[in-house]
C-alpha cells in the first residue's frame, strides 16, 4: 500500500476528485490504481480565501515498484495496512485474576486486553452501567441531587462518557491506531479513523463503551458496579490482597496484579493508596473557566467567507499565551456547538466541564479558559495537597452559585471591569445545568487566575476576532483538566508497591480519553508479561 500525503482538495470534493489528485501527484494512469481511501482529513483554514481540506490518501496499485519509480520523489511512501495487534494469549486463566479500578477509557482498555488475552480481569467500578449513570446525571441536571459515586466524574466511561468525546492526542504512539480501530468495531463512527480531529460525541460514546464492556464480560471478564475499592493488602511491600465494598457489604479478594485507572477526581481513593504506602508526588496542574460564544461568531472567525459551507465541520480554535507573569494560559477541551455541564462530584461543590454531541450542532461554543497553577501555589509539600486547592476553589464556587450546584458566571465585559454581573447577556444563552447565577469569578478564583484570565483573553482576541466580546460568558470553576498529583513507576509499570500499576490520568500519565486509553493498553501489556514472566 502507498500512502499520498498533502492532496489539497475543495470542499466539496468527491472519490472521483480524489482519484483524480492522486493520479496527477504520482503521474500515473488512473487504471494502475486498485483502491483508494481516505487515510486522513483536515480542515486547512490558514488563508481565509482559501479554505480547503488537507488530504492522505492510501492506494493499493497493480505494481508498487513501478509506481514508486513514476512518481515524483517524496509523492508518496510505501506502508503497511492496518491490522490488530496480535498478543499472545495466557497459557490459563490465572490463579489470581487481575484487578482493574475503574471503568474510564484507561480501565476499559486494560480490561479489554486482558480479556482478549485469556485474564479474565475483575474490573471494579465506584458507578452505575452507563444507562443508569445516565439517568442519575440526568436527576442531577434537573434538580441537583449527586450522587457521589454516580456522576459526570464516576460511572461507566469515565468522565469521558460525559464530554465531547475527543480523540486527539499529543503522543506518537502505535497503539492510538488500534484505540480508534477498537472504538469504531464496538460502535463509534467510522470518521474516526480519517478525521484530522476526531471526536465520537457524548450521544454516541456510552453505547460503544458499554459493547466493549459487554466483550470484556463476554470473555471471562467480571464487571463489578457500584463497587468501590476501599483498601488493599501488602506484605513486605507485595500486594497480596483488595478489600471491595458494594452498599453495606465488603469483601476481600486475594490478588497480586491491580491496575489502578481511577481517573483525576477519586481523591479519596488516592488517599487511601497513599496512606497504603504508594508513592505520590504533587503535579502541577491548571484553573479557570469555561468560556461560551455562538458557534456562529467561531465559524466566521475561523472560516471567513467560507463560514456557511454545509462541508465544513462546526469550527474549533487552539490558543495558548504566555503571561507576563510568567505563566502559561491556554484554551483546553473546546466543544463546537456544545454545552457546558455541571461536573461536579463532590458535596457542596462546583467545577464545570464542557461536552457536545457527535454533530456539534448546538448554537454556542465552549471551551476551558485556564491558567498553569504551580506546585509552588500549592498549601504544602504534602503529595495530595492539589486536591485541598480544588476543593477549596470548587466550594468558593458552590457558595458563589447560591446552591443547589449552580454555577457563578460573569460576562467578559464585567470581568475585565471586575465588576458583579447582574445578568447573562444578550449574546450567549447559558447552557449550564442544573443552572448558573450571575456574580462574580473574582470571589471564586486565585488572585493570579483572575488577571492570569483577563490578560488571555485579550491576547486570544488578537488570535480570533470576537473572542473578548462584552456578551461572552464565563462559567466557574474548572480545575479538573488534569490530576495533581503523580504515582511514579517504574520501567516494568509498577509503583513503589509491588503488584499495583499506576495507569492513566489518576496517575498523572495521561490527558484526555486516547492517551488514556493507551496508557491502559500498555498497562495490561505490563501485566501480561508479568503473568507470563513472574521477575
Amino acid at each position: 500500500m502507498l500512502r499520498i500525503n498533502g492532496l489539497k482538495m475543495k470542499l466539496s470534493f468527491t472519490q472521483a476528485d480524489l482519484l483524480s489528485a492522486c493520479v496527477r501527484k504520482l503521474k500515473i494512469s488512473p487504471d494502475m490504481i486498485k483502491t483508494l481511501t481516505v487515510y486522513k482529513r483536515s480542515v486547512d483554514a490558514r488563508d481565509k480565501n482559501d479554505v480547503h481540506f488537507a488530504v492522505t490518501a492510501d492506494i493499493t496499485v497493480k505494481d508498487e515498484n513501478i509506481v514508486m519509480q513514476k512518481a515524483p520523489r517524496g509523492a508518496c511512501m510505501p506502508v503497511k495496512p492496518y491490522a490488530p495487534v496480535a498478543r499472545e494469549k495466557l497459557p490459563a486463566v490465572p490463579e489470581m485474576r487481575p484487578v482493574v479500578v475503574g471503568l474510564g477509557p484507561c480501565g476499559l482498555f486494560a480490561a479489554l486486553t486482558l480479556a482478549r488475552a485469556g485474564a479474565c480481569p475483575i474490573v471494579l467500578e465506584r458507578g452505575e452501567p452507563v444507562e443508569k449513570r445516565h439517568r442519575t446525571v440526568e436527576t442531577f441536571f434537573l434538580d441537583g441531587t449527586l450522587d457521589e459515586d454516580s456522576n459526570i466524574q464516576f460511572g461507566e466511561g469515565g468522565a469521558g462518557a460525559f464530554s465531547d468525546g475527543k480523540l486527539t492526542t499529543g503522543i506518537k504512539d502505535p497503539r492510538c491506531r488500534e484505540v480508534l480501530h477498537t472504538l469504531v468495531e464496538y460502535g463509534a463512527p467510522e470518521e474516526i479513523l480519517w478525521e484530522g480531529r476526531p471526536h465520537i460525541g457524548t450521544d454516541k460514546l456510552p453505547a460503544t463503551v458499554s459493547n466493549i464492556r459487554r466483550e470484556i464480560e463476554r470473555l471471562g471478564g467480571t464487571v463489578l458496579f457500584s463497587t468501590k475499592l476501599i483498601s488493599i493488602h501488602t506484605e513486605k511491600n507485595v500486594l497480596r490482597s483488595v478489600t471491595i465494598q458494594k452498599g453495606l457489604e465488603k469483601q476481600e479478594i486475594p490478588c497480586e496484579k491491580l491496575i489502578i485507572a481511577i481517573g483525576h477526581s477519586a481523591d479519596d481513593t488516592q488517599k487511601m493508596l497513599f496512606e497504603s504506602g504508594l508513592d505520590m508526588v504533587r503535579k502541577p496542574f491548571s484553573v479557570g473557566a469555561r468560556i461560551e460564544h455562538p458557534q456562529s461568531l467561531i465559524n466566521k472567525s475561523q472560516y471567513g467567507k467560507f463560514a456557511s459551507s454545509p462541508y465544513l465541520p462546526a469550527a474549533e480554535y487552539h490558543l495558548s499565551t504566555r503571561l507576563s507573569d510568567g505563566r502559561g494560559a491556554y484554551t483546553f477541551c473546546m466543544c463546537p456547538g456544545g454545552t457546558v455541564v455541571g461536573a461536579a462530584s463532590r458535596k457542596n461543590a462546583v467545577c464545570v466541564n464542557g461536552m457536545s454531541a457527535f454533530a456539534r450542532d448546538g448554537e454556542n461554543a465552549n471551551a476551558a479558559l485556564l491558567v498553569d497553577v504551580r506546585v509552588e501555589d500549592f498549601p504544602d509539600e504534602h503529595p495530595l495537597s492539589g486536591y485541598a486547592l480544588q476543593r477549596v476553589w470548587e466550594e468558593k464556587a458552590y457558595r458563589a452559585g447560591g446552591g443547589n450546584y449552580k454555577a457563578p458566571c460573569q460576562r467578559v465585559e464585567d470581568f475585565f471591569l471586575n465588576r458583579d454581573s447582574s445578568h447573562t447577556g444578550n449574546l450567549v444563552k447559558p447552557t449550564v445545568k442544573p443552572g448558573v447565577t450571575p456574580g462574580n469569578l473574582k470571589s471564586v478564583l486565585p488572585d493570579f487566575a483572575y488577571k492570569g484570565l483577563q490578560e488571555a483573553i485579550r491576547n486570544f482576541d488578537r488570535q480570533l476576532h470576537g473572542f473578548a466580546h462584552p456578551d461572552a460568558l464565563l462559567t466557574g470553576v474548572e480545575a479538573r483538566s488534569s490530576c495533581p498529583v503523580r504515582s511514579p513507576r517504574d520501567a516494568f509499570g509498577e509503583g513503589s508497591i509491588r503488584g499495583i500499576y499506576p495507569c492513566g490520568e489518576g496517575a498523572g500519565y495521561a490527558g484526555g480519553i486516547m492517551s488514556a486509553a493507551v496508557d491502559g493498553i500498555r498497562g495490561a501489556e505490563h501485566v501480561l508479561r508479568d503473568l507470563k514472566d513472574a521477575r
